[in-house]
């Protein structure tokens, strides 16, 4: 019977996902589950909906509530994190100073000042909650959510000795679009997908043995099949492969479509602000599990399409599965650094997880996905270390950013941002006073 812990059970959009999609599978229901968060508030509004779907459906669930991560740690089998240094607060610096110095991100939550700051942000409380599972369940397998997903849990696996991998849906999701595209069922279409977390390149596209690639192309030469995805599109036809994640997403990766507003507008004709998607749903998502509770009217349990409730199932009761996840590179994907993060498929059983082997990326992707590769490279550095010098570096080679600024803009970014954000950076706080050193 497993006891799985949820990190950041407040975050009333995703954990409410991950709580039902465990409770549907009748191997997880005969556990323990375990919501943490230092929300005192948004924990209670989540342990209420959680009672309640196991009230209504009759489920032997033992449900622990509480704000005291150690105590939900002891004796865990799953650990599932899902939280956010920060808040809100932290990702509207990401977002607003590096605006101010020309540097437009889509989401920022990835590369980018933004992803490389909430990396820095996040992997130490995630060191904090490893550290404790090598001390209160050493076994257990902890399953990364948190942004952004290859630093931390390069970070993860480089400075803890727990079992660690990342989680992301771009992958399932891209693929469940690509089967509506191409007008065949999902469950038919058969796919190898392999690079980093949100730059996975669809290598093999199929469908009853046959390649799908020709009608893939065909169908998107028409403007109103990708209409919001003008850059996947592009991107289709100058390298030849889908890539995993959304055109807007995609935009921040590469210094080709964000240099000015007005290329935004093109590539991108409908904005998004997602700083306010953020706060709006929260509060509407808040509000709609309250007026759920209010009423007598069945809580829906329908599985979404997460990997972690099929992935604790696997390992528990030994059904194969595959899923692509971020996992340390030891020679999987070989024309990648080796050690870096990468996210290939992965077979998993009672056994374990068990990378598979992609060999070489097509040359240009993989150079794509090396530019990424970079910054995360020195963003786990400025993170376990506290090095000024190494953040600097990062944002200075980051792709979006050294499109528009000089080294010695992207110097003066990363400092504004050091000092804007060192409630939350405690690894800056014990080197003392800025290096002021050259990039």
């Amino acid at each position: 019977m497993p006891k799985i812990v949820l990190i950041g059970a407040g975050s009333v959009v995703f954990a409410k996902t991950l709580i039902t999609d465990i409770l549907s599978f009748p191997a997880l229901q005969q556990g323990t589950l375990s919501l943490v968060d230092l929300n005192a508030e948004r924990l209670d509004l989540m342990a209420r909906y959680t009672r309640r779907l196991i009230e209504q459906q009759r489920f032997p669930t033992q449900l622990e509530v509480t704000t005291d991560r150690r105590e939900a740690l002891r004796d865990a089998d799953y650990v599932i994190t899902v939280i956010q240094v920060g808040g809100s607060r932290s990702y509207e610096i990401d977002l607003e100073i590096p605006r101010r110095y020309g540097v437009d991100q889509a989401v920022g939550d990835t590369i980018g000042p933004g992803g490389v700051f909430r990396g820095l942000r996040s992997l130490p409380a995630l060191l904090e909650i490893a550290h404790d599972m090598e001390e209160l369940c050493p076994k257990a397998w902890l399953l990364n959510y948190t942004n952004p997903l290859a630093i931390n849990v390069w970070g993860l696996y480089t400075a803890s000795r727990i079992k660690a991998v990342g989680l992301c849906h771009s992958v399932q999701v891209t693929a469940a679009y690509l089967a509506r595209v191409l007008g065949i069922p999902y469950d038919r279409l058969r796919y190898w997908a392999a690079g980093i977390n949100h730059i996975s390149w669809f290598l093999k596209l199929e469908c009853n043995g046959r390649n799908m690639y020709p009608l893939l192309r065909r169908k998107m030469r028409d403007p109103n099949v990708e209409a919001t995805g003008r850059i996947r599109r592009d991107v289709l036809r100058q390298f030849g492969y889908f890539v995993s994640e959304s055109s807007y997403h995609f935009s921040e990766y590469v210094p080709w479509y964000r240099r000015t507003p007005e290329m935004i507008a093109t590539y991108l004709p409908q904005p998004k602000d997602y700083l306010a998607m953020y706060r709006d749903g929260l509060s509407e998502q808040r509000q709609a599990i309250e007026t759920q509770l209010s009423t007598f009217q069945p809580l829906p349990m329908r599985r979404s399409h997460e990997y972690a409730s099929y992935i604790i199932d696997s390992l528990e009761t030994n059904v194969p599965r595959r899923f692509n996840l971020n996992v340390k590179n030891e020679d999987l994907i070989t024309n990648l650094p080796r050690g870096c993060c990468v996210e290939v498929p992965c077979m998993v059983d009672a056994l374990g997880v068990h990378p598979c082997h992609v060999g070489a990326l097509p040359e240009h992707c993989a150079a794509i996905d090396r530019w990424s590769i970079n910054v995360q490279t020195l963003a786990v550095e400025a993170a376990l270390t506290g090095s000024r010098k190494a953040v600097r570096r990062a944002l200075a080679i980051d792709p979006l950013t050294s499109a528009i600024l000089t080294p010695a803009q992207a110097h003066e970014l990363a400092d504004e941002m050091l000092e804007a954000e060192a409630e939350w950076l405690p690894q800056f706080r014990r080197h003392g006073a800025p290096e002021m050193v050259p990039l």
